[in-house]
């Protein structure tokens, strides 16, 4: 699955764009296509100990005086926040405390010297972008005491001592993107020293991550790092030299970090929303400069938005791949239009690995593709051949996900189950994952290879998907075949093991299908136990049917976009294959 460079191509309107909206190509491809996993071009030992030398290098005398230099008298101007913040945290921050994910931290109690909570929390105080939240729900003379307390007493912490994960490349790039766009909270104060201290930051972080971002992790953090550098260029005096050392590395991160089809090379909605977000408020301070947008710039948000919308249901929420949770549809469209792209969802990424079948308000979103490469993922998951399905509001099968939203709600073992094949809807051969999870947490052996054909039919819409992550260990390829009518009232499904070639393995293997329901779905058994209705309250009826195996309804959970494990059930359709392989053929059924 080797990313093409990015290339400009042709946008279709959405009809509520207007006709002067960007296009996209979200045609269909018809045909067979294989999608192997990028090689795996991990840091080598002598890189990964470079590295380490280099942030031990952080607290030394020497780095300190790479940091040293002029800082600015001030900023050249306020870039706007394209994003609302949420006014539910916002208000708390007023009353006293931080929430995040479940999380809630008293500023009476807030020590940066020592910060003891869940590394996403300390991501949220260390970038600012809790300076959104109090912005949304406060007017600057409210809001302005209350930020320049905390910023005082970070400064106070990490102002001189360079350490992680206060100074981590991409809080800092963040930190840089939010304390601009919200300087009149931060800068209200006619205390000089106080002033020339959150200037002087400015320009040291701009100075540490001019020597750290190319040594940061590829994805989105590195992303983020190079566009504050660029930002620090716009907004502080004399910053010309820097723009063009920023928007080169900025260019070439970007390079690496999309696929052609503009989804990101984590596979990850979390982080393409945070990749799109950064980039709109990257084009805020250019707009703030009154200086254009770069082009590559406008073109790599041309394609990461359609991609993004790829994975929304049909209630415009965020569908849970690769360790996200079910973003709400309101930050969505906050993001999507901050970003100034209006265009239709992407229905085929091709490199990303998603696919997107729409038939009336029904929705199917499949997983096509091996896992991201472990080089640029911490919550990377063992999902191929996974799919969900929502109805209008409603989701009918989902995944569990959030293994990447660790709070007070998703302990670290928790988050590593959630990771795993079962907590997907698909099939799992000898209770073992598709593609190994280590005890390290890196993802291990397994997926390298998946074959896909899909196809439009008079019988709706056809797509056939193959991987072979259970070849190795147990000489089976698990083959999935999913129709969806062409009113969406049908989906029908078929899974099959088949015999990897040369393999000689014997004996019989036992499998499951899983299919994890939302959370406002009731199942109950038919009486032959190889069906179950599932009622929504107020909404539309399904019932489900397999052709063999014995179905069972078990507990399950579903994580939210906050991070919020709620209670719900699933399928599971149990049997056992022999060494020349099964078949088991089901179907999800409107009937009401």
């Amino acid at each position: 699955m080797e990313g093409r460079p990015l290339t400009a191509a042709p946008l279709d309107p959405v009809a509520a764009a207007g006709e002067d909206a960007p296009q996209i190509d979200d045609t269909v491809e018809p045909g067979k296509r294989l999608i192997r996993l990028p090689a795996e071009k991990g840091l080598s030992l002598g890189d990964r100990l470079a590295n380490h030398i280099t942030r031990l290098t952080w607290r030394t005398p020497l780095h300190a005086l790479r940091l040293k230099g002029r800082f600015p008298l001030k900023l050249l101007g306020v870039p706007a926040d394209p994003v609302p913040g949420d006014m539910r945290a916002g208000t708390a921050i007023r009353a006293g405390h931080f929430l995040h994910r479940g999380l809630k931290l008293s500023l009476a109690e807030l020590d940066f010297a020592s910060l003891n909570v869940a590394p996403t929390f300390a991501d949220y105080l260390h970038s600012f972008a809790w300076l959104r939240d109090l912005s949304a729900s406060a007017t600057r003379a409210e809001g302005a005491p209350i930020a320049e307390a905390v910023v005082r007493q970070w400064l106070a912490a990490h102002g001189e001592a360079v350490s992680e994960p206060a100074w981590k490349a991409d809080n800092s790039g963040w930190r840089i993107l939010f304390w601009a766009a919200h300087a009149p909270l931060i800068l209200s104060s006619s205390d000089l020293i106080y002033r020339s201290a959150v200037l002087n930051h400015l320009a040291r972080a701009a100075r540490h991550l001019d020597r750290v971002a190319d040594k940061t992790r590829p994805g989105t953090g590195q992303l983020v790092a190079w566009i504050g550098i660029v930002a620090a260029s716009l907004l502080m005096p004399g910053g010309e030299p820097r723009q063009v050392f920023g928007e080169a590395g900025l260019r070439k991160v970007i390079e690496t970090s999309f696929y052609a089809d503009g989804g990101n090379i984590a596979r990850s909605p979390q982080a393409q929303l945070d990749a799109v977000m950064a980039l709109a408020m990257l084009a805020q301070v250019y707009e703030m400069r009154r200086m254009e947008l770069p082009p590559f710039l406008q073109e790599v948000l041309a394609r990461a938005v359609p991609a993004l919308l790829g994975l929304v249901h049909a209630d415009g929420g965020m569908g849970s791949w690769q360790g996200s949770g079910a973003t709400r549809a309101q930050e969505i469209e906050a993001i999507v239009a901050a970003s100034g792209i209006r265009t239709r969802p992407l229905k085929q990424a091709r490199d990303w690995g998603y696919q997107r079948l729409v038939a009336n308000k029904v929705v199917l979103l499949a997983d096509a593709a091996p896992p991201p490469i472990s080089r640029v993922t911490e919550a990377g998951c063992a999902s191929t051949l996974a799919f969900e399905l929502s109805d209008g509001d409603e989701r009918i099968v989902v995944n569990c996900g959030g293994a990447a939203l660790t709070g007070a709600t998703i302990p670290a073992e928790l988050a590593r189950g959630l990771r795993t094949t079962a907590a997907h809807s698909t099939l799992i051969l000898a209770d073992s994952n598709s593609t190994a999870i280590l005890p390290s947490g890196v993802l291990g052996r397994g997926v390298t290879e998946v074959e896909l054909d899909r196809r439009e039919t008079p019988q709706g819409s056809r797509l056939e998907m193959s991987h072979d992550g259970y070849a190795r260990r147990h000489g089976l390829i698990h083959r999935r075949l999913l129709i969806l009518s062409p009113n969406g009232r049908e989906l029908r499904g078929e899974d099959l093991l088949l015999p990897a070639p040369r393999s000689r393995r014997k004996g019989q293997k036992h499998f499951a299908l899983r299919f994890h329901l939302g959370r406002n779905i009731s199942a109950s058994l038919t009486a032959d136990k190889l069906g179950a209705l599932l009622r929504i309250a107020g909404g539309p009826l399904w019932q489900f049917r397999t052709s063999e195996g014995a179905l069972e309804i078990e507990e399950s959970l579903w994580v939210d976009g906050e991070g919020r494990p709620h209670p719900t059930e699933q399928l599971v359709v149990t049997a056992s294959a022999p060494a020349g392989g099964a078949s088991i053929g089901w179907i999800f059924k409107h009937i009401g």
